[in-house]
Order: structure tokens, then sequence, then C-alpha cells
């Protein structure tokens, strides 16, 4: 079983906040995308924190710097997962992990753009990552470029840390993800594209949790 997680990603606040309510009973974790957190700032944390109790919230911070100090407000307005660069150097990453224990939280490393993911992917579970971010971003996506390869390598590690994956997952590449190793995964354009986004993250919850 894997839990499913909506990227929000709209600039927009309002319609940020109005696509959250549709897909939240059908999703387990609630993305607010970097773009989207960096346009609106942690007052949207707060909204959609006070909003829907029961969804984690997920904050793509994407911490490139001072790890402990960027994400600490964020974890303290009720995200449950932020995210840092694994690109970042490895006290930053630290950083991030250590804020993210101070308050029971989980903290997620980004392996976008990560030349050896294998090796990182070790240093930064035996410093305490929670969670692994396979992500091939939408630059790469228009590239071409999947995370199926990249799933494949970190899972084969067996580190113990769950490991999420987004770029592109559907709903008839969610069972592939899923069963490939996936913890969390992560669709955005999948729900928020669909003629009908509460269906579509229903599908995709289904397949995630079968």
């Amino acid at each position: 079983m894997a839990l499913t997680q909506m990227a929000l990603d709209s600039l927009d606040f309002d319609a940020t906040v109005a696509l959250a309510a549709t897909v939240a009973p059908h999703v387990d974790i609630l993305e607010i995308g970097t773009p989207c957190i960096k346009h609106n700032g942690i007052k949207l944390l707060e909204t959609l924190r006070a909003k829907f109790p029961n969804n984690k919230i997920l904050v793509d911070l994407k911490t490139m710097d001072a790890g402990f100090y960027e994400a600490e407000p964020f974890y303290k307005a009720g995200a449950d997962i932020c995210t840092v660069l694994g690109c970042a150097d490895i006290g930053t990453i630290k950083g991030v992990i250590d804020v993210a224990n101070k308050y029971g939280k989980k903290a997620q490393v980004d392996m976008i753009n990560v030349a050896d993911k294998a090796a990182l992917a070790k240093e930064v579970v035996a410093a305490g990552a929670h969670i692994i971010g396979v992500h091939t971003g939408l630059d790469q996506q228009a590239a071409g470029q999947t995370p199926f390869n990249d799933l494949a390598t970190i899972a084969a590690l067996n580190t113990g840390a769950d490991i999420s994956v987004a770029g592109g997952v559907k709903a008839d590449t969610a069972a592939q993800v899923r069963d490939a190793g996936a913890s969390i995964i992560v669709a955005g354009a999948a729900i928020y594209g669909a003629e009908d986004p509460a269906a579509s993250a229903a599908e995709i919850t289904k397949i995630a949790h079968g």
C-alpha cells in the first residue's frame, strides 16, 4: 500500500484552497508546490491546515541553505513534511531533519538533479532522513524523462526510509509505481487537469491503497 499526495501547483490562493477542498477527501497528503508556497507564503499553509485537519500537508520548500532556520516556521505552522534539496550541503539537509524531529514531523530529501542518487540516498538516510523523494521535474518531463529508473535504483537499496515518487504519475502508471516500491505516489496534473478532479484523485488513491 502507498499513500497518495496531490500537488497543488496554482499560484492563485483561492483557486488552490478550492481545489484542495475538492480533492482533500480523496487523497492522503496535500502538497503545497514550490511556486505556490513562494507566491502565497505561510498564510496558505495556515489556511489549509485549519480547513483540512484530516490530511497530512507537505510544503515543497526545496530548501538549499539554512535548513533548520528556513523550515522551522513551516513545521510550527502545521506542515507534516518539508522538503530539502539533495544537492544542498549535508549540513543543510541535517538542519531540516533536526527541526522535523524537534516537532515530531518528517523531512523529505528531493533527489532532483542529484548525480549519484544511490550514494546520496544512503548518506541522508544515515543522517536520519525520513523520506527520499524520487522526482522528475516538469522541465525534465517535458524532455521525455520519467522517474521509473531512479525509483528502481532507490528501492533496491532497502534503506528503510519511505520513498516518494513524483513526475507525471497518473492512474495508468500508479500501480507500476506502487509495485516498484513507492510509499507515496504524487499526482498533480493527472488530478487538477482532469475533467473531474475528485474522481481522478479517488481512482489514483484506490490504486495506491491497493
